[in-house]
Order: C-alpha cells, then sequence, then structure tokens
C-alpha cells in the first residue's frame, strides 16, 4: 500500500526556454524516501498542450534504462538520456539537439520499492513538472516556433539588421 509520498521536485521549472538545437537538461530531485534500503523507479512522461501524456523512458528500480513508444525508435532513443546522478536523490533527463516536437510538459513520477515479505512493495510515490519552450536559433524563424506572429512587434521597431543583431544576442 502507498502510504505517503515522496518528495519530488524538476528544476529548470516551472518554465524553462531553449534554443532550438541546443540539449536540455532537466533534474529530477528526489527526497523524503520512507525506507532506507528502499529502490527507486524514475519515470519520464511528456505531452503536448493538444495530446495525452506518455511514457519517454524509465529507470527500473534495478538502474536499468527502458525506452517507450515513439520514444524507443532509434532516432529518439540516441537523442534521449537518462542518468542517476547521485543514487536515489537526483535523475539527468537530457533531450539532444531540441527540435520544436519537443516543446511541451515533462513529468517525473518516481515509485520507491522495496521487498516485503519476499514480494517487491511500493512504499510511497510523488511526481514534479517542468514546461519546457524553444526559441529558434534563427531571429527570423523564432516568431514561428514559439508560435507568436512578429506582427506583433511595436510599430515604432524597424525590422532591421541592427534589431535582428539585437534580438539574437537576448537570447544567447
Amino acid at each position: 500500500e502507498v502510504c505517503e509520498a515522496l518528495n519530488v521536485t524538476v528544476t529548470p521549472g516551472p518554465v524553462v526556454d531553449y534554443l532550438e538545437g541546443e540539449n536540455a537538461t532537466l533534474l529530477c530531485h528526489v527526497s523524503q524516501k520512507r525506507q532506507r534500503d528502499s529502490l527507486l523507479a524514475v519515470r519520464w512522461l511528456f505531452s503536448r498542450s493538444d495530446s495525452q501524456e506518455a511514457l519517454m523512458v524509465k529507470m527500473t528500480k534495478l538502474r536499468v534504462v527502458q525506452y517507450y513508444g515513439n520514444f524507443s525508435r532509434s532516432a529518439s532513443r540516441r537523442r534521449l538520456r537518462l542518468l542517476e546522478e547521485r543514487r536515489g536523490a537526483l535523475y539527468r533527463l537530457s533531450v539532444l539537439a531540441l527540435r520544436p516536437a519537443d516543446q511541451g510538459h515533462y513529468v517525473c513520477r518516481v515509485q520507491e520499492i522495496s521487498k516485503h515479505r519476499s514480494k517487491w512493495t511500493a512504499w510511497s510515490n510523488g511526481s514534479s513538472a517542468t514546461e519546457v519552450r524553444g526559441i529558434s536559433s534563427l531571429p527570423w524563424e523564432r516568431g514561428a516556433f514559439l508560435g507568436i506572429s512578429f506582427l506583433a512587434l511595436p510599430p515604432p521597431l524597424a525590422f532591421t539588421t541592427d534589431f535582428i543583431t539585437a534580438s539574437f544576442l537576448q537570447c544567447s
């Protein structure tokens, strides 16, 4: 029986912006385990605003990494990394070479498990999330990548080379 919640926090968050092509690093911090010798199963789920959560990747209680659904395809697997940074406390999800399709909500779900009377028993659960937003690395595509029209620019700003350079420097 699951009795208490683990304290799970995802950083950075609650919203983080990355440039297209950059590598995103999301950290899942876990604390307040109930059993000293318990093991953790860590799952990362992903959803866009218009879709259900989908399980991306899981680190089992025995620290084996498994990929799921569309994320199990070799091209996706090469772009995802799940590592245990600090045993039972810190897990890092890396999404390499971000694309517009990577924008969305990332949820870290953790389950605390240990042997009890020769059976694996779940003692507690916890979850936390962050939203990853993207900004195009090309100044003239930024609006399209974020779903914002350049027509929203204030009228006094001229669309000049100086403006593009200044805009690019703000994001780096």
